[in-house]
């Protein structure tokens, strides 16, 4: 077996980022609070139905969340799911100054 050396990259955290993905932040977001309440349905045992009869909210956003798929799900939805299942969401922002155009905003 061959040793290949690798290469070490440091990365920004937000996977959306360094790839160069539209809306970056949002989607960073989106998806450590989708990971939230997967995490509270897998612990709870709640399927998509069970979900829906417990919190009111449609088990076709459940399974969207499951599957990783925001398009059509926001924020303010997400932040909601949680707070049915029972837990709050405290959010704080940092806001760092990039290099000059480094990420600039389209026109």
């Amino acid at each position: 077996m061959k040793k290949e050396s690798l290469e070490l990259i440091r990365k920004s955290g937000n996977i959306y980022r360094d790839f160069k993905m539209a809306d970056a932040d949002a989607r960073q977001l989106k998806a450590l609070l989708a990971a939230e309440i997967i995490k509270t349905l897998d612990k709870g045992g709640l399927s998509v139905r069970k979900a829906q009869g417990l919190t009111g909210i449609d088990a076709g956003d459940f399974s969207r969340v499951r599957n990783a798929d925001f398009r059509r799900i926001s924020v303010e939805r997400l932040m909601a799911m949680i707070n049915r299942l029972g837990s709050r969401v405290d959010v704080k922002v940092k806001v760092r100054r990039t290099a000059a155009g480094e990420h600039r905003v389209p026109a």
